[in-house]
């Protein structure tokens, strides 16, 4: 055990949080997926779920709303007047791969494969040589969907042999068209027959299958690493990781009626390209769902003003821990370990929201729940990444701070973090919520 798992902390997880999320990632291989695995969690926990087309009522407990692969969760303590601020935990549900064309059916040379199109900023040697399942949703002619999940080696994209690209090792080029593109068989190739093969899998007529959301996904599963399994290998933790913390903080405030604040998860699609879609953080969920609260409590428009203006959200997502082999790509003051607890993201250029008084907000957390935690900062000669941090802060008007779990090799097939910060954050987070 690490040095962080051998310090207790005063929140309610330990190293069987870090279990559960091996098996939230395993069922999570798309972000509709991560929504349901989530939904099942929060159901465990007494939460039910709201639709946007009804009317919502001012009963309290927690409930719920799903837009496609996004998810937004609160839970209303009895007796919450209608301006009653906010604690939120913000994340995303996506995560980089290749997702399947509108035409999926192609193939050369005998050969039969799939037409992908790269989806966010993948490592896509990362992709190579690797066996690979399908995921996502079907839509029916009817407008229903279905999840399917085929999570056995289906998939492949084959690298070129060392001795057809003898320069290979000196700097290897992808083209993103050309190189890409998965087998499956070998054969003739036939319009309709990936689709025909997923409806199956899925227990639905090809016939009636209009529309598909479909991407690739590594089929190993997560696994410890390590001499004394202090480290975790695994896929899609930017960022389910966070996804399933605070999915956990949330349900555990369950039946809490003392809460000062009404707690918040929201989880958004499509932060990897921008978050610009009906179910990212540029659109209009968030707020539809936080203001529809208030005026189902008899709230106005002043209740509104007065929850917003009293609202914190964290941002969490995962961030980059020093790397052994290039760390002169880090800042050299801010060397993020892992097992070294969560880290605060800081960026003057309001890459990351968090300032001085979000640095008070998330350090108070810390210290209640007896968590270590560290400070990020990216290298002045490195371009700093962003997250939904910014834009719900700018969007919403809400103080937002930018957190995280530092990881090697973000954006890879299979990514790396230690075995200890998962649940580490899980407790930050609960003692966040709870104000």
């Amino acid at each position: 055990m690490s040095s962080a798992a051998s310090r207790p902390t005063a929140g309610p997880f330990d190293r069987g949080h870090t279990d559960d999320l091996m098996a939230f990632l395993t069922a999570s291989p798309s972000p509709y997926h991560a929504v349901a695995s989530a939904a099942e969690r929060l159901e465990k926990a007494g939460f039910r779920r709201v639709e946007e087309t009804a009317a919502w009522d001012a009963t309290s407990g927690g409930k719920y709303v799903i837009r496609g692969g996004a998810i937004i969760a609160w839970y209303v303590p009895e007796g919450a007047a209608a301006h009653t601020p906010y604690r939120i935990v913000g994340a995303h549900t996506d995560s980089p791969n290749l997702r399947v064309k509108p035409r999926p059916d192609m193939g050369a040379q005998g050969w039969r494969q799939v037409a992908v199109e790269v989806y966010g900023g993948t490592l896509l040697n990362t992709w190579l040589d690797r066996d690979l399942g399908l995921a996502g949703r079907l839509t029916l002619r009817d407008g229903s969907h279905h999840l399917v999940n085929v999570d056995r080696p289906l998939l492949r994209v084959p690298q070129l042999a060392i001795h057809l690209d003898r320069g290979v090792n000196d700097g290897l080029k992808l083209d993103r068209q050309r190189h890409m593109q998965p087998i499956w068989g070998i054969g003739e190739v036939h319009e309709g027959d990936l689709i025909s093969f997923v409806a199956t899998e899925a227990g639905v007529d090809a016939e009636d299958v209009t529309g598909w959301d479909l991407m690739v996904h590594a089929v190993d599963a997560p696994a410890y690493l390590g001499r004394d399994r202090e480290l975790l290998a695994g896929p899609r933790m930017d960022n389910l990781l966070s996804v399933h913390a605070a999915t956990a903080a949330l349900a555990s405030l369950a039946g809490r009626d003392d809460l000062p604040y009404i707690p918040v998860l929201a989880a958004f699609d499509h932060e990897e390209n921008g978050s610009e879609a009906d179910t990212g953080a540029q659109g209009p969920l968030l707020g539809n769902v936080l203001e529809r609260s208030v005026y189902a409590r008899g709230g106005s428009y002043e209740d509104r003003a007065r929850a917003f203006a009293g609202t914190v959200c964290l941002s969490s997502d995962t961030g980059h821990a020093v790397h052994p082999n290039y760390a002169e790509r880090h800042d050299p003051t801010h060397h993020p370990r892992v097992n070294g607890g969560p880290i605060l993201k800081v960026n003057v250029n309001q890459r990351y929201a968090t300032d001085g008084s979000g640095r008070a907000v998330f350090a108070a957390a810390c210290e209640k729940a007896g968590v270590p935690w560290q400070s990020f900062v990216s290298s002045n000669d490195m371009p700093c990444g962003t997250t939904i941090g910014p834009i719900t802060a700018a969007r919403h008007g809400i103080s937002t701070v930018d957190i995280g779990v530092a990881i090697l090799s973000m954006h890879s097939a299979r990514e790396l973090c230690g075995a200890d910060d998962p649940y580490l954050l899980a407790n930050a987070l609960v003692a966040f919520l709870e104000g």
